[in-house]
């Protein structure tokens, strides 16, 4: 699908571009990686309250391209591609090889309130409706809605566990499963999880924190210039949205390419099997349970290699996301706060023969 930036018009809300955002490098990398690869697994962002995070996202949900979807389907259905497809249309697909009306849509960004409820979020049957018509009378959650999109959750330490498992089953299984009384219901819900808090309220616990493929710290800057210049780039925004915004258009659709390169790009880029070794090496030896580790930071490679314009991964490729991939998953003190990621970089040195790189 070709990369097209739309103009900001009255219609829409003017949205701060991604491109114009200073600093915080390393959670632009994370989010921009998991556009480009969705299967990475989503991204929690941990970081002082006032940073940026959730303009970000905005940002990133509005910098992608228009997506193609079954004009009317309340979950975001792709037109041609069965996987992407509710039950009822894609059984329909299927058997009759029906063409279905299509429509063009922005991303869908989803927030996630902190006090929503399950049938809030996985949607609810009307029960009544199913047995006196027949029919699975269903209302779509906020995972249908975000189906093919970003799930935002801030605060996501302060959200309810049980939650928290069902958003993380959603994004890793890529299907949504509603049971009540007998009927099940069952709809695609491949979105790219973000979740965003602050240390200070709390730190999820280690079985969650893990199945995030990767964490990104951001901190307040420091730097009185640059400070400076954040505030005023956001005092220009609000005194003339529209103005700020095709400042930055040539930026946006530059930056949306390369996004829409890499995703085509990714299946032909290979990674060294002697990479790979290390990699599963340094996962061994900085004691990370499982393999989850390792398969991230495989992908998030690639993924990068990808956005970087090559067909093959490089050292310097891992060393710029292993600790995003890694940091989350080390055995710590219960009293420790997550490792900036040193210990990951200083492990990511040894085995791979490089200097420790400073930060």
């Amino acid at each position: 699908m070709a990369a097209t930036v739309q103009s900001p018009t009255t219609a829409r809300r003017v949205v701060f571009p991604f491109t114009a955002i200073v600093g915080q490098e390393e959670m632009k990398l994370a989010l921009l990686l998991n556009v480009i690869d969705p299967f990475i697994g989503g991204v929690m962002i941990m970081g002082d309250r006032g940073t940026g995070k959730s303009t970000t996202i905005r940002a990133l949900a509005d910098l992608l391209p228009e997506i193609d979807v079954v004009a009317g389907d309340p979950f975001n259905s792709h037109p041609i591609d069965p996987d992407l497809m509710s039950e009822e249309l894609r059984q329909e697909f299927l058997t009759t090889h029906a063409t279905f009306p299509v429509a063009t849509k922005k991303v869908p960004m989803v927030d996630l309130p902190l006090g929503a409820t399950e049938d809030r979020v996985c949607g609810t049957i009307d029960i009544e409706k199913a047995l006196s018509e027949g029919v699975k009378a269903f209302e779509p959650g906020l995972l249908a809605k975000a189906n093919r999109g970003i799930l935002y959750v801030d605060e996501v330490n302060l959200l309810d566990d049980h939650l928290v498992d069902v958003l993380l089953d959603s994004a890793a299984s890529g299907w949504n499963t509603v049971e009540r009384e007998g009927i099940s219901i069952r709809h695609p819900a491949r979105f790219v999880l973000v979740g965003s808090g602050n240390p200070e309220e709390g730190e999820l616990r280690p079985q969650l924190l893990d199945r995030f493929g990767m964490h990104a710290e951001i901190r307040t800057v420091k730097e009185p210039a640059l400070r400076v210049q954040i505030v005023e780039q956001r005092s220009d925004f609000d005194l003339n949205p529209h103005k700020f915004t095709a400042e930055y258009q040539a930026e946006q659709v530059l930056l949306q390419q390369r996004i829409v390169d890499a995703q085509t790009r990714l299946a032909s880029v290979t990674l060294d099997y002697d990479l790979r070794v290390k990699i599963s090496q340094v996962c061994s030896e900085c004691d990370v349970d499982g393999l989850r580790g390792d398969i991230v930071t495989n992908r998030a490679a690639k993924a990068l290699a990808a956005f970087e314009g090559r067909t093959e991964v490089t050292l310097d490729d891992i060393r710029r996301i292993v600790a995003l991939c890694l940091r989350h998953r080390l055995r710590k003190d219960p009293l420790e706060s997550i490792d900036s990621g040193y210990k990951v970089n200083k492990v990511f040195a040894e085995v791979f023969g490089v200097e420790l790189a400073e930060k």
